[in-house]
């Protein structure tokens, strides 16, 4: 059984897809006015962490991921540059795109952006008119929320508790100023405008996802995430607009991931604390690292960043590619041991039904470690064989079909020139020419190679370079 912590009713259910063994998923995806910060990321890595544990345990997932290229912050950024709107948005979607290739983020289906869905949204503002839960105001179309009796349900706010306000203009705001938000908003000098049927001018940000969630999954679909500061407004508006236009539930299951902070504090540019995938990059951060410890919190728990947890995620992952290596390489003998047919099947279990409990990471990678070291203990003891060095190997790498945090086979491929280096160290190893091979040696390691004489000849692995 699969369970996830539902938002909507604040408690664990169990998952029921709508069409059995499919999943539609939505995910809010990037504002492309800055460079994605390592708590956007956080948020990417846990959305596919689950989209691939769907997949792994034989769901069809359908997977719509947004990018809004039309709102106030896009506005603003493009206005400071002085440039057009879609030249100041096409450096940060093209760098979004390259931070989820370098953290082996899997591509959804689709990318709508909110600039190629404007008939959708006004088709939907339009409805809404019609059915009297919107109105005009000073040439912008609002959504009247006391019309909408169920609003505050996702992010449990009371309207009744709510002291009457002035409508909402602006994107973002707090639940206190909770009131008739903005789906369509007049045209306004230095701002770009289409001219519709319900006049001219720019969508607020909450119908966006409404039309293209609507548009590529249907009018009710299964699992909607985003992080925890997406929940209200933008969630609450999103429910409260599709509910009243398609007069049905709009989602089944809402995820929400918790803040990223940078040692113990809030991330800012001011404190020096805000790092881009880019920043890191910059500090020799391995990809395979960052994105270990990014999944390895709960995804509904705080997640405190640090550099030394870092040099952890790197440990973690050097366990698990060391024993690899030694899985590999080592002149296991023929033959076969049944404990590790009942220690692989164990892990299995324990792996699928730790993520089935609500995305349980710990547990997951607890099982896959416990393996680990049980395997290395048989190993040591000679207990372990060819045929079960096979299995071990081919779990680790089922696993990794939903974890993604090992190196794929291409990547640890050599040029023939380092093949040829190698060979020449053996030679001058074969000819007592010490002091040449282990030259050699130290010259392959500061280009990210390390060597490993044995008696059934060299071994080498490629390793991060540390300069």
């Amino acid at each position: 059984m699969i369970r996830f912590f539902n938002t909507l009713s604040g408690k664990l259910e169990p998952f029921n897809p709508i069409v059995k063994r499919e999943v539609k998923l939505y995910t809010c995806g990037p504002t492309v006015y800055d460079f994605a910060h390592i708590g956007n990321l956080r948020a990417y890595i846990f959305e596919d962490l689950l989209k691939r544990f769907l997949v792994f345990r034989g769901f069809k997932v359908t997977h719509v991921m947004n990018i809004t290229d039309v709102d106030d912050k896009t506005i603003k950024g493009a206005n400071a540059e002085k440039v057009k709107l879609q030249e100041f948005t096409k450096k940060y979607i093209d760098a979004f795109f390259e931070d989820i290739q370098k953290l082996y983020i899997s591509k959804a289906d689709y990318y709508p952006r909110a600039t190629d869905h404007i008939p959708d949204m006004v088709k939907i503002i339009k409805g809404l008119l019609e059915k009297g839960y919107a109105y005009k105001k000073d040439g912008s179309v609002y959504f009247n929320i006391s019309k909408f009796p169920n609003y505050g349900r996702l992010s449990k706010i009371d309207l009744k508790e709510l002291r009457p306000r002035k409508r909402i203009e602006s994107d973002e705001y707090e639940k206190e100023s909770a009131n008739d938000f903005a789906l369509w908003k007049d045209k306004k000098e230095g701002e770009p405008f289409w001219e519709t049927e319900v006049g001219p001018g720019r969508p607020g940000w909450h119908i966006e996802c409404s039309a293209m969630s609507s548009k590529y999954l249907g009018q009710t679909f299964d699992i909607h995430c985003g992080g925890v500061d997406n929940i209200f407004p933008h969630h609450e508006n999103e429910i409260a607009q599709s509910e009243a236009f398609f007069g049905k539930k709009f989602v089944n299951y809402w995820l929400h991931c918790r803040h990223l902070i940078v040692d113990g504090e809030k991330m800012s540019k001011s404190k020096g604390n805000f790092y881009t995938l880019r920043d890191l990059l910059a500090k020799n951060v391995d990809p395979y690292a960052l994105r270990f410890l990014l999944l390895s919190t709960h995804y509904r728990k705080m997640l405190n960043f640090t550099f030394e947890a870092l040099e952890g995620a790197s440990s973690s992952l050097k366990r698990i590619n060391d024993f690899l290596y030694e899985l590999k390489n080592r002149p296991f003998e023929e033959g076969e041991n049944k404990d590790i047919s009942r220690l692989v099947e164990d892990t299995n279990k324990k792996f699928i039904a730790g993520l089935g409990d609500d995305l349980n990471i710990s547990v997951a990678l607890r099982a896959l470690f416990e393996m680990i070291r049980k395997a290395n203990i048989l190993i040591s003891q000679g207990k372990v064989y060819r045929k079960d060095g096979e299995k071990l190997m081919s779990s680790i790498l089922s696993l990794d079909n939903v974890l993604a945090v090992l190196p794929r086979e291409e990547e640890e491929t050599l040029s023939s020139k380092f093949m040829k280096k190698i060979e020449e160290r053996e030679k001058a190893r074969t000819d007592k020419n010490y002091e040449l091979a282990d030259q050699m040696r130290k010259e392959l390691l500061k280009q990210g190679i390390v060597l490993e004489d044995t008696k059934d000849g060299v071994r080498w692995k490629v390793v991060k370079s540390k300069e």
